[in-house]
């Protein structure tokens, strides 16, 4: 496991090399100029030699290798340097954003988790019957109802019963927990449900072929009790695949919720990659990426992991 671990995080580095120079070229090809956006956006009247100014105080006068090669250095010291726009360091907008999308995503995920598993079980073993018809219904429209409409029917269903509106300010979790869960929990709930009804319909899709295996008639036939045949060798084999959609999903959720966050007045990450983009902020989009690229790295070494705790026969050498 050891040997595994140190493998997959040396694969880390090329990877992470080769996403950085990605954006980065991306990102000189997007037509947008951050100088003139910042000083000429808004009808701003300004000389050319301010605008050549401001364009080498930001260092946009250098040439592609140069900047290119500031951008690398900054990454090997954990330097993402600073805002185009704001003029903070990237490191610190990102850190004012990332708790609330990580804490945003882990909560759908528990929400998400605690439905999909009993219905999506539920649902495979009444297959055909009215039980699991309601099921894949609730499953469907969880597909197809996007997550910021619902936020929209939440919102003003809690202003008309309750007089509720979305607090302009986020409280941490640290500062009031109470405060903190009221204001995330309806974001979560809508999150929470898409990503339920994805977790359903894999879940019920594996566990149904799974109890069509050899084994499972095989535990049957020695007489085991059905609740051991479901929980033991079925459940625990279908929740494999269903891993994966977990894993993939939370990784989206981190920068993926901008119009949900929107809906809500969250001020995360998917928000801040909107506003970066639109301002042509490069510093701040290449950080965000690079974020965004490691959490999605780590998620999926976990979800390998997790490989072996399920499954007996996945051993990592």
């Amino acid at each position: 496991m050891i040997r595994y671990l140190g493998q997959r995080l040396l694969l880390v580095v090329p990877t992470l090399v080769g996403i950085a120079v990605l954006i980065f070229l991306m990102l000189r090809v997007v037509p947008g100029d951050i100088v003139e956006i910042k000083l000429r956006g808004e009808g701003g009247a300004v000389t050319q030699d301010v605008v050549e100014r401001e364009r080498a105080r930001l260092g946009l006068d250098k040439p592609l290798p140069a900047q290119f090669a500031d951008w690398m250095i900054g990454l090997a010291t954990l330097d993402f340097g600073k805002s185009m726009w704001t003029e903070r360091p990237v490191a610190e907008e990102i850190a004012l954003r990332f708790s609330l999308s990580f804490e945003l995503a882990v909560l759908a995920m528990l929400i998400a988790v605690a439905v999909a598993v009993p219905l999506g079980t539920i649902s495979a073993l009444m297959r055909d019957t009215p039980i699991d018809y309601a099921v894949r219904v609730i499953s469907i429209a969880g597909l197809a109802v996007p997550s910021f409409w619902l936020g929209m029917l939440i919102v003003l269903g809690l202003l008309s019963v309750f007089n509720w509106l979305p607090p302009l300010a986020f409280t941490p979790l640290w500062q009031d927990p109470l405060a903190n869960l009221s204001q995330l929990i309806w974001p979560a709930l809508a999150v929470g449900y898409r990503y339920s009804a994805m977790i359903t319909r894999m879940l019920r899709s594996s566990i149904i072929e799974v109890l069509n295996e050899d084994y499972i008639r095989t535990a049957r036939a020695k007489g085991l009790w059905e609740r051991l045949v479901v929980g033991r060798h079925a459940l625990r084999n279908a929740l494999l695949p269903t891993i994966t959609v977990i894993g993939l999903e939370f990784a989206f959720l981190i920068g993926g919720l901008v119009v949900t966050e929107q809906v809500f007045n969250l001020n995360g990450l998917g928000r801040l990659f909107v506003q970066a983009v639109s301002r042509s902020d490069f510093t701040l989009v290449q950080g965000l990426v690079m974020v965004v690229a490691v959490v999605s790295i780590l998620v999926n070494l976990a979800v390998d992991l997790l490989y072996a705790l399920f499954d007996p026969r996945v051993r990592y050498r």
